[in-house]
C-alpha cells in the first residue's frame, strides 16, 4: 500500500512546514520525492495553483498518486512519475525547484543530500520528513553540510520534518523559516 494518508506525524508535519511556507513566499516549481500516494504535491498543488512532479520508485505509488489527483481536482496539476531518487530526465529538466518535499526514511535522505541541495534554487524551500527525534542530528547535518539554512523542526510525536533554505543568490539569506 502506498504511504500517505496525512494522518501521520511526518505527513502532518510536511503540512504544518507548508501551511507555514505559504504565508511567506509562493513557490512556482514543486517537487515531492518519494510521493507514495501524493498528498503533499497535491496539497501543494491544489494550495499555489501550480504543477507539480511527483515521483516514487513504486510504480503502485505512482499509480496511487495520479489516482488521487484525479479524485481531488489535481489531475492537470500533477505529473507523476517512476525514478530513484532524482534521476528521471522530467525532474532534471523542471529545475531547479522553489520547494521540495521529500517524507521518505533518514538513510535515504542522507544519500540524497547533495541532489536534493544541487536541485533546489535559491531562496528555495527544502521539507524533509520520514525520519525519528533520534535521527533528527544526523539528517540535519547531512544538509548543513551542504550548505543549506535550518528552520526550527516540526516535532509531533516522535516524528520530526525538518526545514531548510537555500540561500539566495547574491548572497541573501532566506529569512522566515
Amino acid at each position: 500500500m502506498a504511504f500517505g494518508t496525512g494522518h501521520h506525524g511526518t505527513t502532518s508535519g510536511c503540512l504544518l512546514a507548508l501551511d507555514g511556507l505559504l504565508k511567506r513566499t509562493t513557490p512556482r516549481r514543486i517537487l515531492d520525492v518519494g510521493c507514495g500516494t501524493g498528498i503533499l504535491a497535491i496539497a501543494a498543488a491544489r494550495a499555489l495553483r501550480r504543477h507539480a512532479i511527483a515521483n516514487d520508485i513504486d510504480p503502485k505509488a505512482v499509480h496511487v498518486t495520479h489516482a488521487n489527483a484525479r479524485n481531488n481536482d489535481a489531475g492537470s496539476l500533477i505529473a507523476a512519475i517512476i525514478a530513484p531518487g532524482l534521476r528521471h530526465h522530467r525532474i532534471a529538466e523542471a529545475a531547479p525547484y522553489d520547494l521540495i518535499f521529500a517524507n521518505i526514511l533518514a538513510r535515504p535522505l542522507i544519500a540524497l543530500a547533495g541532489d536534493l541541495t544541487r536541485s533546489l534554487a535559491p531562496g528555495g524551500t527544502l521539507i524533509l520528513s520520514g525520519l525519528t527525534l533520534d535521527q533528527e542530528r544526523a539528517v540535519r547535518a547531512a544538509y548543513r553540510n551542504r550548505g543549506l539554512i535550518p528552520g526550527s523542526p516540526i516535532r509531533l510525536g516522535n516524528w520530526s520534518t525538518l526545514v531548510f533554505a537555500k540561500q539566495k543568490a547574491r548572497g541573501v539569506s532566506a529569512t522566515g523559516i
